[in-house]
C-alpha cells in the first residue's frame, strides 16, 4: 500500500494500519499492538499514535475496551435485515429463523452489477437466490451477487455447508470479512416471481432493502436486494 508522504504523520499511520487491517494482519476481534508498542515501532510520539487510533475508531475499523485494549472491530449483522419487519405473531416469535438457498450459479455479470461491485465488464460473479423464513413462513426473498475471484471457494461449497448467516461462511472459506454496509430502502409493487416466493398476492407493495457490503478496505464485496411484505415493515430509529 502506497502512503502519501505529504500527509500528516498521524494520517500516514492511520492509513498504514488500515491497510494492514484490510490485509488481515490482525483477525476481526483480535487486539492490535498497544499505543506504546506502535510508538516504538514507528518512531512516533504517543499523541500521534493516539490520534491515528482515534481516527480508526471513528471510521469503525477498531474499537476500544477500557482496561483490555484496542481490537479490530467485527460488525454484528446477525438478523439485521429482519429488524425491519414486525415478527409479532406468537407463532413467529417461537419459531426458528432459517434460510433456504433456491439457486446459486456462476455467471457473467450484468452491467449494473459490474458498476455496483466495481468489477471489470463481463467479469464472472456468483448469483444466488435465497429465501428467509420464520418458522415455515417466508419473510424475505433475497437476490445476492458476489465477485467470483474472492469468493471462488464459496461457489464450490455444498449448499448443506452454508448456514443461515452468510458472513461467517465468507470469512471461514473465502477469508473475506464484511466490515461495513450501506443500506437503502425503497417500495415497489411485487412481481409474479417474488409474490409466489413470499406467498402474497401479485401487485402487493413490498419493501426492498438494498445492501452494499464492504471489506475493511472499502472494496464492495456483496450486493443484495431483499424483498419483504410492506404490511410487515416497521422502521424505527433512535435519535439522540
Amino acid at each position: 500500500m502506497s502512503i502519501d508522504t505529504r500527509l500528516p504523520r498521524y494520517q500516514r499511520l492511520r492509513d498504514e494500519l488500515a491497510g494492514q487491517i484490510a490485509e488481515h494482519r490482525w483477525a476481526p476481534g483480535q487486539a492490535i499492538p498497544t499505543e506504546h508498542e506502535l510508538a516504538n515501532t514507528y518512531g512516533l510520539a504517543i499523541g500521534t499514535v493516539r490520534k491515528a487510533i482515534d481516527r480508526l475508531v471513528a471510521d469503525g475499523l477498531l474499537e476500544r475496551f477500557q482496561g483490555r485494549g484496542t481490537f479490530v472491530r467485527r460488525p454484528n449483522f446477525d438478523g439485521s435485515l429482519l429488524r425491519f419487519f414486525r415478527l409479532h405473531d406468537e407463532r413467529h416469535d417461537r419459531s426458528v429463523r432459517t434460510s433456504r438457498i433456491l439457486m446459486r450459479e456462476v455467471t457473467e455479470a450484468p452491467s449494473e452489477v459490474c458498476a455496483t461491485l466495481r468489477i471489470e465488464r463481463s467479469a464472472r460473479v456468483i448469483h444466488m437466490s435465497r429465501l428467509r423464513l420464520v418458522g415455515d413462513a417466508p419473510i424475505l426473498a433475497e437476490e445476492i451477487w458476489l465477485p467470483y475471484k474472492p469468493f471462488a471457494a464459496f461457489a464450490m461449497l455444498d449448499t448443506s455447508e452454508i448456514g443461515d448467516l452468510l458472513y461467517p461462511v465468507y470469512e471461514m472459506y473465502c477469508h473475506q470479512v464484511i466490515a461495513s454496509a450501506r443500506e437503502t430502502l425503497t417500495i415497489e409493487i411485487v412481481d409474479m416471481m417474488h409474490a409466489r416466493l413470499l406467498r402474497i398476492d401479485p401487485g402487493t407493495p413490498v419493501v426492498v432493502v438494498e445492501r452494499l457490503a464492504y471489506g475493511y478496505d472499502r472494496r464492495p464485496l456483496e450486493w443484495r436486494r431483499s424483498r419483504g411484505p410492506a404490511s410487515e415493515f416497521a422502521y424505527q430509529v433512535e435519535i439522540r
